[in-house]
């Protein structure tokens, strides 16, 4: 066969003199090159001059878009989906060679398993969005959607699909913006879209099933323990984070433990949990806009600060170096008399731990003890991203917002597990 007679989509094998190749063909912007989709999911360019045997294994079909049937066993307990986007919601694009969304339906065929575990019996989406375009906005019309669910008495769980960017910043605004959760709310997510056989999202379908029938009443990221395809991690919503680009299991839970683990079959709990309950979720998604967390880093000036106050931001987030630190009198960029300042001027900044693990005390080092005078509000052990979002959610309550006592007050009350006890934050992988 020609090379020229190949299609966009075909599975072929192409001989060259050091290595005969398989893959799907993709659209190439050289004509000269013949681009391949091979299996392990990764693309490769082949120079037509290079090729020696072309042999067409299957031709391209066009995608057929099939209604799922979603059934129905009277003695299995009922859970909705919410289907928001990110790569759990994408295939393979066999022009580009990219991902591309998919209908809601799709994400069920990964994972027929879930017929025997419970009913689907509604699937919403708000919207679909790959994770890094999402804002506030998009926090609360899954908080919606998901306040309407857990308060149907016929819905025994909720699973959220969503993509992995910013999946922990949604998992900590929905933990502030559920009050009173009487049911689990598990987020999953898939770092390999759902057409490829390496994907990951089967299992982490299946274990979110599981968990959203189980008695935890809390919202928790659901997804691989480690690289082996065979159990899951429950992760509280607070205190997980993306730690890996890629990774299967690239979410870890930081300074505290998972809330359970699951398997194919069973769930097994780790700890106390808040259990289901017969409560009425209440909605509160108020929140400050005017927010922001900035990383601290050697010589960095402190003009960053008045940047903000200028644009007229109500909060920041100090990402404090080593124990809870910024460049101080003994730097030519001490960064004390601004942070004095724009506090005293009415702007709430807080500090949270740079190094992840671990937990503020600034009272070992003069840096961190001069720091504490300006009236900076030390976050312990919170994670930037979680205290970047209850920033914002406890500022956008006027009634707290005009109080910096009550400011101060309701960022270091423990409500979700954002702060974990001083003997359980620890140094863990």
């Amino acid at each position: 066969m020609k090379i020229k007679e190949l299609n966009i989509g075909d599975l072929v094998q192409l001989k060259t003199k050091a290595k005969t190749w398989k893959g799907a063909v993709l659209e190439s912007h050289d004509p000269e090159v013949i681009l391949l989709k091979l299996s392990s999911g990764y693309n490769i360019g082949i120079r037509e001059s290079e090729i020696l045997n072309v042999k067409v294994l299957e031709k391209s079909k066009p995608t057929e878009k099939k209604q799922i049937k979603l059934e129905q066993k009277k003695q299995l307990p009922n859970i909705a989906m919410i289907i928001t986007g990110g790569t759990i919601s994408s295939r393979l694009d066999p022009k580009t060679g990219g991902v591309i969304g998919t209908d809601a339906e799709e994400i069920l065929k990964i994972a027929p398993e879930i017929k025997d575990i419970c009913n689907i019996t509604k699937i919403e989406k708000p919207f679909m969005k790959m994770s890094e375009n999402m804002d506030p906005q998009d926090w609360k019309k899954i908080a919606q959607t998901a306040e309407k669910l857990l308060n149907n008495d016929s819905i025994s769980g909720i699973i959220i699909t969503h993509g992995t960017d910013t999946m922990h910043y949604t998992s900590s605004a929905l933990s502030f913006f559920l009050q009173n959760l009487n049911k689990p709310v598990a987020l999953t997510y898939s770092q390999r879209s759902i057409d490829r056989g390496s994907t990951d999202a089967a299992l982490n379908l299946i274990c979110s099933a599981y968990y959203a029938i189980s008695d935890i009443a809390e919202v928790a990221l659901i997804g691989h323990k480690n690289l082996d395809d065979e159990i899951c991690l429950a992760m509280p919503g607070t205190k997980t984070r993306k730690m890996h680009t890629s990774r299967r299991d690239t979410f870890k839970v930081i300074n505290s433990e998972p809330i359970a683990e699951i398997t194919k079959n069973k769930i097994i709990i780790l700890r106390e949990f808040n259990a289901r309950n017969s409560n009425k979720v209440k909605l509160d998604a108020k929140f400050e806009n005017k927010i922001t967390s900035i990383k601290v880093y050697p010589g960095q000036s402190p003009e960053i600060l008045n940047f903000y106050a200028k644009q007229g931001y109500k909060g920041i987030i100090l990402e404090l170096t080593g124990l809870g630190h910024t460049p101080s009198k003994e730097s030519k960029y001490n960064w004390i008399p601004t942070i004095k300042k724009l506090i005293k001027s009415g702007i709430i900044i807080c500090g949270a731990p740079q190094t992840i693990y671990g937990r503020l005390n600034p009272n070992v080092y003069s840096g961190g003890r001069e720091l504490q005078k300006t009236g900076l509000i030390f976050l312990e052990d919170m994670l930037p991203e979680t205290a970047l979002v209850k920033l914002g959610w406890v500022l956008g309550h006027s009634s707290w917002a005009k109080d910096k006592n009550k400011v101060k007050e309701k960022l270091l009350e423990n409500i979700l597990g954002e702060i974990s006890k001083e003997c359980e934050t620890g140094f863990r992988f």
